[in-house]
């Protein structure tokens, strides 16, 4: 799963929880509600359409991440052969580090820019121009004469990840029904699993320029269908085109059946919500606006906003040096170096189908159990994994054991364990843990630190070989780190499923250590108002309504 992916899952899944709790809270009956309830597949197939349609540059995602796994191994032997052996680029380790990690760097710049672009033009037209530096940047590394102008390349085609994610997520939350919405944001991660594994079936077959040649095809084509589908709704209503958005819902809604005793088809009530949400936000705009730098920042300063940073800081640094990412971009350099039998392209392709497959559990695990817990059964797991697979690497390279199977069968167990909780929570717990107030500068300083610690463990790859003298050296490296990010976890992280944003919000202002934490008591009942006839009759009428237009 990869971090854009990972962190806006995790983005819906937290709107999910909201809306689920508002439900709860809704009074009266909704039995007259069932018929107007349309939820053939038929009736869901525009919508599902439309997200594989957007959905569908996440391959060049995974292309762009899992591209230095098959690029470096090509470097590396044509330098083992002699310099500029066959009229072929060679690349010095040093090099070789900043192939891999240029691209990781990027990734933030691309954010604040399609971010900034997907608001004001649209989320379609945002992914659309996702094909420039794309496209730019693979021609440049195809068509490469020297490592300066592959690392052009790869630092462009980093920057058109986000541009290729991020407005596509954002339109899938907002023109799917709340129902089907995660089962369809899933689809992302998926996808970009699909493309990793695309990339190492090619470099294992194909010429790494033939492969950087191809990788154009999956930006020009999903743009292509991009011309088949509408422009998000609620976008089209919060720039006031309000027939387009009419014309957006009636082709999302276009096999839905007329509600019985209804003048209106269900895309013009839900125009007709969405116009009443657009006026809430705008006043909640004009609320944060009246916030200055000053007033952010000290809200930055105080617990409830320094606390969360620092812990989210810990959790990532953790998360980046257990291998996770390391091991995805130095892929087949590191199979190959782990004394195991087998093909790395084959192997490399093989947990690449891993992490697409587990992919689609993940949603279940997220909500079904806890943050704490998934992260440390999945570190404990990590490192039980990476040691024994340490310990299979040196006795293979010893000449003590003939079972070269065991490093990517441990590698194998590895990748399926950090799915459980150390591959996606730390990217989920930036939209958990902030308060409202600096929720979207910090979810962004937050996102940056993350990168900037992927690209530091990135790069020191080729460092800790050295220090850990060999490659069995540094899979019990990785293992301590796992081992200690269970620990971290398990000493400072707070939980967070199944928690209201205040109960998160109060316990960074009274604590800082989890272990430690003050357990409050809980509050008495007080006495509960019964509600009129009346009250419970206009209460009812507003919750079918409601979950009318959220079932659209």
């Amino acid at each position: 799963m990869d971090p854009i992916s990972a962190s806006a899952l995790a983005l819906n899944i937290h709107e999910e929880k909201k809306r689920d709790a508002q439900f709860e809270e809704l009074i009266g009956s909704c039995k007259s509600l069932s018929r107007y309830d349309a939820k053939t597949f038929r009736t869901l197939l525009p919508q599902i359409a439309a997200t594989f349609m957007a959905v569908s540059l996440h391959i060049s995602v995974g292309l762009s991440m899992a591209f230095s796994g098959i690029l470096i191994p090509a470097l590396d032997k044509t330098r083992q052969n002699g310099t500029d052996f066959d009229g072929e680029l060679y690349a010095t380790k040093p090099e070789s580090a900043w192939v891999a990690s240029i691209a990781v760097i990027a990734v933030p710049f691309g954010s604040i820019t399609c971010g900034i672009f997907a608001d004001r033009f649209g989320r379609l037209w945002a992914l659309k121009l996702s094909i420039l530096p794309s496209i730019l940047g693979w021609c440049l590394i195809a068509s490469a004469q020297s490592i300066p102008q592959i690392l052009v390349g790869r630092f462009l085609t980093g920057f058109g990840t986000p541009w290729s994610s991020i407005p596509a997520i954002v339109y899938i939350s907002e023109i799917a029904r709340v129902d089907i919405r995660g089962s369809l944001v899933v689809t992302a991660p998926t996808l970009a699993s699909a493309g990793m594994l695309l990339s190492y079936l090619k470099g294992w077959f194909l010429h790494w320029r033939t492969a950087a040649w191809l990788c154009n095809i999956y930006c020009i084509l999903p743009v292509f269908l991009l011309f088949f589908i509408p422009e998000s709704p609620p976008w089209l209503v919060s720039k006031g085109k309000f027939p387009e958005a009419a014309k957006s819902l009636h082709w999302l809604n276009r096999n839905q059946p007329q509600p019985d005793n209804r003048s209106e088809t269900l895309a013009e009530l839900h125009l007709q919500l969405l116009q009443k949400e657009h006026q809430k936000k705008l006043q909640a705009q004009a609320r944060r606006n009246s916030l200055g730098s000053i007033s952010i920042l000290k809200e930055f300063l105080k617990p409830t906003g320094y606390k969360p940073m620092l812990l989210l800081t810990g959790m990532y640094f953790f998360q980046m040096f257990s291998g996770i990412y390391i091991t995805l971009f130095y892929s087949v350099t590191f199979l190959e170096e782990m004394g195991s039998n087998i093909n790395p392209y084959f192997a490399s392709t093989l947990l690449c189908f891993m992490r697409m497959v587990l992919a689609f559990g993940n949603s279940y695990l997220l909500k079904r159990f806890n943050r704490r817990s998934l992260l440390m059964v999945s570190g404990i797991s990590m490192a039980i994994c990476m040691t024994c697979s340490g310990f299979s690497t040196h006795w293979i390279k010893s000449g003590a054991s003939n079972h070269a199977y065991l490093p990517v069968a441990f590698m194998l167990l590895y990748v399926t364990t950090s799915m459980i909780g150390m591959l996606t929570i730390p990217w989920m717990m930036m939209s958990e843990l902030f308060p409202i107030e600096i929720r979207g500068v910090a979810n962004s300083a937050a996102y940056s630190v993350a990168n900037l610690m992927m690209f530091a463990s990135i790069q020191s790859f080729y460092g800790l070989i050295s220090i850990c003298r060999g490659y069995a050296g540094i899979q019990w490296f990785f293992a301590v780190v796992s081992v200690l990010a269970s620990l971290y976890t398990y000493i400072f992280m707070p939980e967070t499923h199944k928690k209201k944003l205040t109960e998160i919000t109060d316990y960074f202002v009274e604590n800082s250590i989890y272990m430690l934490s003050k357990k409050k008591k809980p509050k008495r009942n007080k006495t509960i108002t019964k509600p009129s006839k009346k009250d419970i009759i206009i209460a009812s009428e507003n919750s079918q309504e409601k979950r009318l237009m959220d079932n659209v």
